[in-house]
């Protein structure tokens, strides 16, 4: 029932696509994600040498024989990032599915992607940034809603509105997310003309997910209102998680401060110091709205299955009714 045109060009059994997340998706989390029937998307931003990265991208092929993808981030980011060597080391290993997210379309790689026969999605908020990369050569869009963990852009459309304007304007297959986090949220995305779904807030209350078990209580006793928008200020709208370092943010972006005093408190060093320690106040974690319906912490292999299984059982209850 659930065999789309995602399932079929990305050869995965689930139409379910891991969102990428800094220093969360690595090789054992992309693994076992591919291994659950979904593709897993390795966060390339978290390796500062080509060298680390290529070993990374061995230990995935060393776990599993599935798919999976790597992630390109176009975000402007505190240490310069040359994303051609990424590219080098994807062409060198035979990595065939490439995502590509960030304030800008990869205009100087897509090229390379084609020439490697490389399948490109690349991840946006909004419907004249899905039609650039379209027309620039994309072979699969994925479009988040406002409910979304992490970027969110400045549109502010929800995910409702957002994935159908995309499909309608759209000739190559999208996938759909914001907000889902169950087997409901995956019938309603594919409802709306997806073929198929990217989740991430769901995937940090998973027993394999590499955070703190702290952090992971910590999101499991969230509600839908324990998000909040941070960095519209420097232009880099994120939800994420309230928590002391969320709130700090806000208050310093409140006052006008500058783009160096931000930084200081969500850097990617405070964030991975909590998911490593526990320490729930020290950094922030990208987290949706979705965040309100997760009430388990399972495998990802059950989760996955339990999500199709819901999806069946709600398919059958509307054409039943």
């Amino acid at each position: 029932m659930f065999e789309t045109k995602i399932t079929e060009m990305l050869n995965v059994k689930y139409p379910i696509i891991g969102g990428t997340m800094m220093w969360i998706t690595n090789p054992e989390f992309v693994a076992t994600i591919s291994n659950a029937g979904g593709l897993g998307i390795l966060a390339s931003a978290i390796y500062e040498s080509k060298d680390e990265f290529e070993k990374a991208i061995d230990t995935i092929f060393d776990l599993t024989d599935k798919p999976f993808g790597v992630n390109i981030n176009l975000f402007p980011a505190m240490r310069a990032i040359d994303n051609n060597e990424y590219v080098d080391v994807m062409v060198k290993k035979g990595v065939k599915i490439v995502e590509t997210s960030g304030h800008s379309a990869p205009v100087e790689l897509c090229n390379r992607f084609k020439d490697a026969g490389i399948t490109w999605i690349h991840k946006c908020v909004g419907v004249r940034y899905a039609l650039k990369v379209q027309k620039m050569g994309a072979d699969i869009v994925t479009i988040v809603g406002y409910e979304n963990g992490g970027a969110t852009g400045k549109l502010d459309i929800g995910t409702m509105a957002l994935v159908p304007a995309v499909i309608d304007a759209l000739e190559i297959p999208v996938i759909g997310g914001g907000g889902i986090s169950d087997g409901r949220g995956l019938v309603a995305i594919l409802a709306l003309g997806a073929e198929g779904v990217i989740i991430g807030t769901r995937l940090l209350a998973t027993q394999e997910c590499p955070i703190h078990d702290n952090l992971k209580q910590a999101l499991l006793n969230a509600s839908e209102i324990d998000t909040m928008l941070i960095m519209r200020s420097i232009n880099s709208t994120h939800r994420v998680w309230v928590n002391e370092a969320a709130q700090k943010c806000a208050d310093l972006e409140s006052q006008g401060a500058d783009l160096g005093n931000i930084l200081n408190v969500v850097s990617g060093e405070n964030a991975k110091e909590m998911f490593d320690n526990g320490n729930l106040g020290k950094g922030i974690i990208s987290c949706g709205q979705g965040i309100g319906t997760i009430h388990d912490i399972p495998t990802v292999k059950d989760l996955f299955d339990k999500m199709i299984s819901d999806a069946n059982d709600v398919v059958l209850k509307i054409k039943n009714k």
